[in-house]
């Protein structure tokens, strides 16, 4: 599922072609994705403008000049993108229409964006603007990540006396949201701690460390346009190509990168999920 870096780099791709654009026509395929879509969708996004794009966690939220806002989410294998623009010399002409094309956004700029989610695992929903801190999807989120209310205080006071392990505590969308597995592997690596190891065993030195690293893994991520695995691709169709830079997440049985470690890097499973790491880098 598309993390924090992979949803913004889409949000940036977005926004050039979007923000103050009309959408002429609304076109909406199908009643439902993961959930049914809200009652006359296309017709209340037909003619709206679109004011701004924002992101919240792992949604899109696009602010309509009606006082409503449309939220996205992505979900397993959902891809919004962009036809009919140009981009220096070169022009993106509208494909063929694909069997799994369930919205399409017909612009006024010309540009079309299409939301192609082929397990239908993605979702559309509209809400009043402004009052997303009650929306039922978004209510209970945990700060952003990159946000001025995230910092090593706040990490500190909602981990104490917590008995999950790290890698579950920082998984967890109502403490931090946006993070997801990929992520958290990597910044448990850079910090030296086992994704096993129980939160309340952690120092508060270890646990403000985690915020300056949380927010270098997510940045140098989104630079890199994200991660590419399986179905994700940025608004232009191109691939992300943070992959190339894991140390450790889908590496098991290479070894570890730090210098003079000769350690394989271990796969575990935890709540479900993969968990990689090195057991002699992480403690």
């Amino acid at each position: 599922m598309p993390e924090l870096p992979e949803v913004e780099t889409v949000r940036r791709g977005l926004a050039p072609v979007m923000e103050g654009v009309v959408i002429e026509l609304a076109e909406v395929n199908r009643p439902d994705l993961r959930w049914p879509f809200p009652e006359s969708m296309a017709e209340r996004l037909t003619g709206k403008q679109i004011l701004q794009l924002r992101r919240r966690s792992k949604y899109i939220l696009a602010d309509l000049d009606s006082g409503e806002t449309l939220l996205v989410h992505l979900g397993m294998s959902g891809r919004m993108t962009i036809s009919g623009h140009t981009v220096g010399e070169f022009h993106h002409p509208h494909p063929t229409p694909a069997k799994h094309d369930h919205v399409v956004f017909h612009m006024a700029n010309g540009v079309r964006i299409t939301f192609n989610d082929a397990r239908r695992f993605g979702a559309m929903d509209l809400m009043a603007t402004g009052q997303e801190s009650d929306f039922w999807l978004i209510k209970d989120l945990g700060p952003e990540p990159l946000g001025n209310e995230f910092d090593g205080g706040y990490l500190k006071a909602r981990l104490k006396g917590r008995k999950t392990p790290i890698k579950t505590a920082l998984l967890d969308q109502h403490i931090i949201s946006g993070l997801g597995n990929i992520y958290v592997c990597e910044v448990l690596y850079r910090a030296g701690i086992h994704p096993a190891r129980k939160v309340g065993e952690l120092s508060g030195k270890q646990v403000e460390s985690l915020v300056p690293i949380i927010r270098d893994v997510l940045n140098e991520a989104i630079e890199a346009g994200g991660s590419s695995l399986k179905d994700y691709r940025k608004a232009d169709g191109e691939l992300g190509y943070f992959q190339h830079s894991f140390a450790v997440y889908d590496q098991e049985g290479n070894p570890c990168p730090t210098p003079l470690c000769e350690t394989k890097i271990t796969r575990i499973v935890q709540s479900g999920r993969s968990s990689f790491f090195c057991a002699q880098c992480q403690r």
